[in-house]
């Protein structure tokens, strides 16, 4: 189990949306953040929409340290093409999002444990960094002895999520094959992000 089951709400709270469209999110009957202070409504300014934007992309992907964060930017922007669109590819080509999108897991908090734990090999050898970056065409496998883990069985079994199309997922055999990185607009993201203002938070 990941050990954020409650201060990961926390994040919903503090963001006021449902980052990861789960029905047990507090921001389901309280949209206003956290504390005494939490319902006061401020215009926001540029800066604040901008880091709003980052903490959300950010926060998504298991709340990624800064100083990670920041060279995902660098290298988005170091590669050719639209630099949002780069980011969110680096981003999805993590393996513990892999291994959240292909539903082995039921978050994506757990799914970064499930790798720290060595539950999965990448192309027949064991991988135990979450933020190890799946290349196209890479064979990521649950090994043989945890596919019987409640944690497993519950994240497949899940209705939550849809399976999307950039990685092909075969729960028979809890394999799945990265095709290709995403655009934007094929990630099932349950909330609206928009990298491009995290480009500009970072580029200001």
């Amino acid at each position: 189990m990941s050990k954020r089951i409650a201060s990961k709400y926390k994040i919903n709270r503090r963001l006021g949306v449902n980052l990861w469209g789960r029905p047990k999110s507090p921001v389901n009957k309280r949209e206003y953040g956290p504390g005494q202070h939490g319902q006061r409504r401020r215009k926001p300014t540029d800066f604040g929409i901008q880091l709003a934007a980052k903490q959300k992309l950010k926060g998504y992907y298991g709340n990624i340290g800064e100083k990670q964060f920041r060279r995902y930017y660098q290298e988005a922007s170091r590669r050719r093409g639209d630099t949002g669109e780069n980011l969110v590819g680096l981003l999805e080509r993590r393996l513990d999002a892999v291994i959240y999108r292909s539903k082995f897991v039921p978050t994506v908090f757990a799914a970064r444990q499930f790798v720290n734990h060595g539950h999965i090999t990448v192309n027949g050898k064991r991988v135990n960094i979450p933020s190890y970056n799946v290349k196209d065409g890479d064979i990521v496998q649950v090994k043989s002895k945890s596919r019987e883990l409640p944690l497993v069985l519950e994240g497949v079994e899940s209705v939550e999520r849809d399976l999307p199309d950039y990685i092909e997922v075969d729960h028979n055999q809890m394999k799945a094959i990265f095709v290709r990185a995403p655009k934007l607009a094929d990630v099932p993201y349950p909330v609206s992000m928009e990298p491009n203002l995290v480009i500009e938070f970072y580029s200001r």
